[in-house]
C-alpha cells in the first residue's frame, strides 16, 4: 500500500479539494526525504491564531520585541500579565489533523527533519520526535542572568501567587500565547525574578529581533542537506528564519511544495502551490502506516 493511500478526515475538518489530495499525493510518492517546514496557520485548529492575513501582513498588534523585553522593565511588566492570563488555552492546547498527519509521515521514514516555526510544543505532543523547535518553547523558561531553565507551568504558579486579582485565564489568546487586557494599570503587575539568582526571566523562545541559536539553525541546514523535497505547511514565509531554508532549496534546483492560505514570501520559489486547509488536506493524503 503507497503511502499516501486515501483516509477519511478527522471529524470536523473540512474536506479538502480532490484534485489537491491528488497532487499531494504525488508529490510525496515522489519524494522519500522530505524537509518539513511548518508555521502559525498548521495550529488555527488546535486553537492557536496565526499572525498574518492572507497577503502577509499583520492581523494586530506587532508582537514584542526581543531588544525591548530585555531592556525595559514596563516591557517585561506587560508581556508577563498578558501571558499570565494566555498562557493556560496555550497549555490546554492539543495537536489537530495536520499534525498528526505529519507524525504519520515522519514515522513512515519520509521525512529527513521536522522544522517548526511554532513555539507550541504540537508536533512532539502528535509523537513527532525530530523536530526542531526553530524559535524555541513556550512551555519553558530561562533565566538570562544564571541560565536556569523552569517549567512555564511553575512560573506560572509564581506569577499568580505574587499577583493576585489579575486576570490568570482566558480563552482569547494571541499566536505568541498572550492576550489583550485592554485598559489596566502594568506598572502594578509584579514580575517573579528567577528563584537562584534574582535575574530576568524570559520564555524560552527566540522574540522578533532576536537571533535563533546557531547550534539549532545547524541543525536545520543538516536536515536540509539530506533532503530531496521541501513541504511548507502552514506558513507564510514572511520571517526570515524560515525563508532562507526554502532560498537555499529553490537554488540546489529541489522541488518545494507550499500548502498555505494565501500568498508567502516565496510565491517566485515555489513548484508547487496548494491554497486549502492544511489539516484536511494532510489527513487526507496521509494514511496511517501498518
Amino acid at each position: 500500500m503507497s503511502l499516501s493511500d486515501a483516509v477519511q478526515s478527522d471529524a470536523g475538518v473540512a474536506a479538502p479539494r480532490a484534485d489537491h489530495v491528488d497532487r499531494l499525493r504525488e508529490f510525496l510518492d515522489a519524494h522519500r526525504q522530505l524537509f518539513v517546514l511548518t508555521g502559525a496557520g498548521i495550529s488555527t485548529l488546535s486553537g492557536i491564531p496565526d499572525y498574518r492575513d492572507r497577503d502577509g501582513g499583520w492581523k494586530g498588534a506587532t508582537p514584542i520585541q526581543h531588544q525591548a523585553f530585555v531592556s525595559q522593565q514596563t516591557k517585561r511588566k506587560r508581556y508577563w500579565a498578558r501571558s499570565m492570563a494566555g498562557w493556560p488555552a496555550v497549555a490546554r492546547a492539543r495537536p489537530n489533523a495536520a499534525h498528526h498527519a505529519l507524525h504519520r509521515l515522519g514515522k513512515a521514514g519520509a521525512t529527513s527533519l521536522l522544522v517548526t516555526q511554532n513555539v507550541d510544543g504540537l508536533h512532539q505532543a502528535a509523537g513527532s520526535r525530530a523536530v526542531v523547535d526553530l524559535h524555541g518553547r513556550l512551555d519553558r523558561v530561562i533565566c538570562l542572568d544564571c541560565n536556569t531553565r523552569l517549567s512555564r507551568h511553575r512560573v506560572q504558579e509564581m506569577l499568580i501567587a505574587a499577583n493576585a486579582g489579575w486576570l490568570h485565564d482566558s480563552d482569547a489568546i494571541r499566536p505568541d500565547g498572550d492576550i489583550e487586557l485592554g485598559d489596566v494599570d502594568y506598572a502594578a503587575f509584579v514580575v517573579p525574578d528567577c528563584p537562584v539568582c534574582r535575574g530576568i526571566l524570559k520564555p524560552d523562545v527566540v522574540f522578533f529581533g532576536g537571533a535563533v541559536p546557531r547550534r539549532t539553525v545547524n541543525r536545520a541546514w543538516n536536515g536540509l542537506a539530506r533532503s530531496d523535497a521541501v513541504l511548507v505547511v502552514g506558513s507564510s514565509l514572511m520571517v526570515w528564519s524560515g525563508f532562507r531554508f526554502v532560498r537555499e532549496a529553490a537554488r540546489n534546483g529541489l522541488p518545494i511544495m507550499a500548502i498555505n492560505r494565501g500568498r508567502t514570501r516565496a510565491d517566485d520559489l515555489i513548484t508547487h502551490k496548494l491554497d486549502d486547509d492544511c489539516g484536511a488536506l494532510l489527513d487526507a493524503a496521509i494514511a496511517p502506516t501498518p
